[in-house]
């Protein structure tokens, strides 16, 4: 079975215990997901499966009150998973019960031939007005019927993987193999007007074994393209030119996002190269024109789409939390076909800045947008009438432990740093666990014991984030302003050694022994960061970063002055000051320009002026 050539180490086998991400993870359990399945059953998500199986079971159902959007089956779905993720974490008898009462919901209003999906079957005469008067008659437009199942087969497989149990997989497994009956060489000819459903089949593919579920998937993006349908043809749904023929990000960020992640698994899973000689060049257009130094993707509200090369403006930036995610999700694929770090930069950048600013730190509120500036009128929501955001939080946060390791033969990388515990299976067996001791993010200093579980030679590959390298992200579309920063120092045993990076990563081959100790230094000193000229939003203007986090200036800090008011000096001296009383601890920049606080940790004081990016003073005669 073809793979990618380098393999994530599970959330399940890293143990984070850190003042960072332990606290949001732990939130996200015990507050988000059960917030999210209040949430879900008191706006009709679950009434919509409910009353569906009603009327599969002949029952007179009149009164019908259908959830706003066709897709609010999958908030179902995405929560479930989330609780999947926290129950292989941590055993929880009552949300188990709960879920499994939900399956049994889900699955009876599954129709008998496999067909799962609420609005039509609520409706089938007279059916929501977005789900079209046949089946798949509008997918590729606006039906989202194969979304729906692509965010079942994750779910189901995260179920099955933390429980065992196969009820939910039943159901996903049997509406795969009606989409295998109905769609494919020598059948009908479909691809889904939103995109998931072909990382889904492929996770269906990984736990089955079925060679049809990989197939289909690859059916589905082949069959991508102009082909007379109603919504195809369109850039909005990337469905303008063959995908393999694509080579700049365009139309709504989501989707994209999730198709070059889809892409790349089945690119991963069958060797395809002409899949990645096409998403290779699509990311090298996002990094290079399209990417927010938030790491957010998605300049445009209209269309929640993509925008021209440079056109990155800030009090407008959609940079919905749904598409940082998918940002995610399509990197990290990125690194494990390349094992390049550069992915793993760009990760790292949405996951500290574009994904957790669309959290409260409560775990109550969400950002659907996430703009780099604000005039007052933003402010988190408890929910939306399209829930996808706070329902992929709650996936996504669960998970957030497998994104720190991964393993390629006797290689070991580390691409993440917070303290805790990773316990990483080389390929001859042996079991090595590496102890991270760190601060990370507000202190650059990391110690990692080894500890394997039998004396070999192995290499570990550990990641110098480009920020440490003086690199902004992997391209011209960003710079540092102020020079080279300190150099990174590394040590092995007490003993220096020279940090010879290559492809991102310094990697150490030694004969490990056993209570070994990597000792790394990365200086976080405050860094002025300017935009390529052509962004026209950030021309004569400076942003702040520290380590791994953008900087914003918010309007409580500001003293008497308005957040629009502030000019940064191009030498002035910014100061790292600890606030632990402040939004659940943080560091702030301090200079006589004002006060910089995390990106992520604006919008928790009340509405008010927040930017990104200040006005530049330089000083310069005339």
């Amino acid at each position: 079975m073809k793979d990618y050539p380098i393999h994530p180490v599970s959330f399940t086998d890293v143990r984070l215990d850190d003042a960072f991400w332990s606290p949001r993870i732990e939130t996200n359990r015990t507050v988000t997901i059960p917030f999210a399945f209040e949430q879900c059953e008191k706006n009709v998500r679950m009434y919509n499966f409910q009353r569906a199986a009603a009327r599969l079971r002949g029952e007179t159902v009149t009164d019908i009150k259908h959830s706003e959007f066709p897709f609010d089956d999958t908030d179902i779905y995405k929560v479930i998973e989330g609780a999947a993720y926290v129950m292989a974490v941590k055993s929880d008898s009552a949300l188990d019960a709960y879920v499994d009462r939900l399956i049994e919901q889900i699955g009876a209003a599954q129709e008998p031939d496999g067909y799962l999906y609420t609005a039509r079957t609520l409706s089938p005469d007279h059916p929501h007005a977005w789900a079209g008067s046949e089946r798949w008659a509008l997918e590729r437009e606006l039906s989202h019927e194969l979304y729906n199942f692509g965010h079942l087969y994750e779910a189901a497989v995260a179920h099955h993987q933390s429980t065992g149990k196969r009820s939910l997989l039943e159901i996903a497994i049997r509406t795969a193999d009606l989409l295998d009956r109905t769609f494919g060489p020598g059948k009908q000819s479909i691809w889904p007007g939103h995109q998931i459903t072909e990382m889904g089949l492929v996770k269906l593919y990984r736990i089955t074994r079925d060679e049809r579920y990989l197939k289909l998937a690859k059916f589905l993006l082949d069959k991508r393209r102009p082909d007379g349908h109603k919504g195809s043809g369109n850039p909005y749904n990337q469905s303008h030119v063959p995908v393999v023929q694509q080579r700049e990000a365009v139309g709504h960020a989501v989707r994209a996002a999730y198709m070059y992640a889809g892409m790349a698994d089945v690119a991963a899973m069958t060797g395809d190269v002409s899949y990645l000689d096409a998403i290779n060049a699509i990311w090298e257009n996002v990094v290079g024109r399209k990417l927010y130094l938030t790491g957010g993707i998605g300049s445009t509200k209209e269309g929640e789409a993509f925008g021209p090369d440079y056109d990155l403006p800030n009090l407008t930036a959609y940079c919905e939390t749904c598409a940082a995610i998918g940002n995610i999700y399509w990197n990290h694929r990125m690194f494990l076909l390349h094992g390049d770090a550069k992915y793993i930069d760009v990760l790292e950048r949405s996951l500290y800045n574009g994904v957790i600013s669309g959290v409260s730190l409560d775990g109550r509120k969400f950002f659907y947008p996430n703009p780099l500036a604000s005039d007052g009128a933003d402010e988190r929501s408890p929910w939306f009438g399209c829930a996808c955001c706070p329902s992929n939080i709650c996936r996504f946060m669960a998970s957030v432990p497998g994104y720190f390791y991964a393993r390629r033969d006797d290689a070991i990388y580390v691409n993440l740093f917070a303290a805790g515990r990773g316990t990483i299976m080389l390929s001859d067996g042996n079991r090595v666990e590496l102890a991270q001791e760190t601060r990370y993010p507000w202190d650059g200093r990391i110690r990692i014991t080894v500890n394997p579980s039998r004396s070999a030679t192995f290499d570990v590959c550990i990641r110098v984030p480009g920020w440490a390298r003086g690199e902004v992200v992997p391209s011209d579309l960003y710079h540092f302003q102020d020079g080279s920063p300190a150099p990174a120092t590394l040590r092995v045993n007490g003993h220096a050694v020279p940090l010879d990076v290559d492809r991102g990563y310094v990697t150490l081959r030694r004969d490990w022994k056993g209570c070994d100790v990597i000792e790394l230094n990365f200086p976080m000193s405050p860094r002025r960061v300017r935009a390529h000229e052509q962004v026209a939003a950030d021309r004569d203007r400076i942003a702040l970063e520290r380590g791994p986090l953008v900087y914003c200036f918010e309007w409580p800090d500001q003293r008497d002055a308005k957040v629009s008011d502030v000019r940064l000096d191009d030498v002035i001296e910014i100061n790292a000051d600890p606030r632990p009383e402040l939004l659940s601890g943080v560091v702030v920049l301090e200079c006589e320009a004002g006060t910089a606080i995390p990106y992520y940790g604006w919008a928790h004081r009340g509405k008010g002026e927040m930017a990104v990016w200040v006005r530049r003073r330089t000083n310069e005669p005339g």
